[in-house]
């Protein structure tokens, strides 16, 4: 009998499977753009055709069934392989849809140009671009979000696969009328001391600094951006601890000035995660084929 005859429509399995997923149905609804009624009658139809309960239900959510739970994990085994037919054809297209999610430094400085480089080379494809800071990226990474992630700062965890691209080297940048800007160098105790303006907590900036020089005093503010840390540096004549990359503009213009801190080695790596069970295919893979082909630090 043919297979079609035997198992569910595709979107009908997606459904079921995400609903195990998100232990709801409702949610599944709305994560797909339907109705809560169109969820449940999708899932009803994978069960009649099947012959298996695949929930229990309670105000709650639901809950995969003891015999179901296989069952669940050959639907995702299904659908991975839709999608990478999906993606295979497209790549053959000249098509194609890729997922990534980036640090704010590598979305401002870096992956512009890869985007560019990869449109020039397949004028259809398209990417889907989420930015946060280091912990967001990471987060979306393992929650499948998303096929690639860039982050900056200290080496994420096992439980991803890093590959790194490039180095990046974090400076202490001052505007030209503040203190330490005619210093050849600071201690590093008088940095530790110092209020500075800085990236929030969970930014790769941030960590990277914290781990070099643990005792820094609370910063005298806390910004989303890069850009916005840029800014306030500059309107208030302030210090702060930014990626080469962000601010070689202001450096070579005299905006702003390196200060070097006696010992302090601020460099740090650019990487690519993903999850190590999720194979990268298609456009995502062509972007990442972009990043690794040279290991020098961009922009330099």
């Amino acid at each position: 009998m043919p297979i079609a005859r035997r198992l569910p429509a595709l979107e009908e399995l997606e459904t079921a499977h995400l609903a195990a997923e998100l232990g709801s149905v409702g949610a599944a609804a709305r994560e797909l753009g339907i109705s809560q009624q169109a969820a449940s009658h999708r899932i009803r139809a994978v069960e009649q055709r099947l012959g298996l309960a695949l929930f229990t239900r309670s105000p709650r959510g639901v809950v995969t069934t003891a015999r179901a739970t296989p069952v669940m994990e050959w639907i995702g085994d299904l659908l991975r392989a839709a999608e990478n037919l999906a993606e295979g054809v497209a790549t053959v297209s000249g098509r194609g849809h890729a997922t990534v999610a980036t640090s704010m430094t590598i979305a401002e400085y870096v992956l512009p140009a890869w985007i560019m480089a990869l449109r020039a080379q397949r004028p259809g494809l398209e990417v889907s671009v989420t930015t946060g800071n280091t912990d967001e990226v990471i987060a979306a990474v393992l929650a499948d979000e998303v096929q690639l992630g860039f982050v900056e700062g200290p080496a994420a965890p096992p439980t991803v696969e890093r590959l790194p691209f490039a180095e990046d080297e974090l400076v202490l940048v001052v505007p030209p009328g503040h203190a330490w800007a005619e210093r050849e160098s600071i201690p590093q105790e008088e940095l530790r001391r110092t209020p500075l303006v800085l990236r929030e907590a969970g930014s790769g900036t941030r960590q990277t600094l914290e781990a070099a020089l643990p005792g820094l005093v609370p910063p005298l503010v806390e910004l989303g951006t890069t850009a916005a840390v840029k800014a306030a540096a500059l309107a208030g004549c302030r210090p702060t601890v930014l990626s080469r990359l962000a601010v070689h503009h202001e450096l070579d213009d005299g905006r702003l000035v390196a200060v070097p801190v006696e010992g302090l080695d601020l460099t740090r790596s650019l990487q690519v995660i993903r999850r190590p069970d999720r194979p990268v295919r298609g456009a995502a893979a062509d972007l990442l084929e972009i990043a690794l082909r040279g290991r020098a630090a961009p922009g330099r």
